[in-house]
């Protein structure tokens, strides 16, 4: 299981990061290198506990789909998407939030798994785990500039 921590620090309130991390429009605006589109469940706005996702998106030149759930919320400090259906073999992106003096600190946890034994730990080496880790932080730069105006 390969594990990404990141931490941003953007400067608004808690439940103004917090929304923005669930909203279905802004996350579509930080993938666009990956034309990454809602294409089933919520589609725009924000997703709430219990609530699915499909997303599809190019990744290394191949339209792939990713059916995530909110599997748990606790409102403005801490929700979680796992993946119901896609190429992973698990998928568990955790996402915390503490506000200190009008500054949020945003803590994103990602706990995947590649299916294909050896082989796609190989590629998760190589690729993926870079891959996903430049998702995520031009994912966060996008909210970062969205909730600091």
């Amino acid at each position: 299981m390969t594990t990404i921590n990141l931490t941003t620090k953007i400067k608004a309130s808690k439940q103004i990061v917090f929304d923005a991390s669930r909203n279905i429009d802004i996350h579509q605006q930080s993938a666009s290198k990956s034309k990454e589109k809602a294409i089933a469940g919520t589609q725009s706005g924000l997703i709430n506990l219990n609530e699915t996702v499909t997303w599809r998106g190019k990744h290394f030149g191949f339209y792939l789909t990713h059916k995530s759930r909110i599997t748990t919320m606790k409102l403005h400090d801490y929700f979680v998407d796992e993946m119901e259906r896609g190429k992973f073999k698990t998928f568990k992106h955790e996402h915390f939030f503490e506000e200190e003096n009008g500054i949020t600190i945003m803590k994103d946890k990602l706990q995947y798994e590649t299916p294909f034994g050896m082989f796609g730990e190989l590629f998760d080496i190589l690729f993926l785990e870079k891959h996903l880790l430049k998702f995520l932080l031009e994912r966060n730069k996008t909210l970062k500039e969205v909730c600091e105006i």
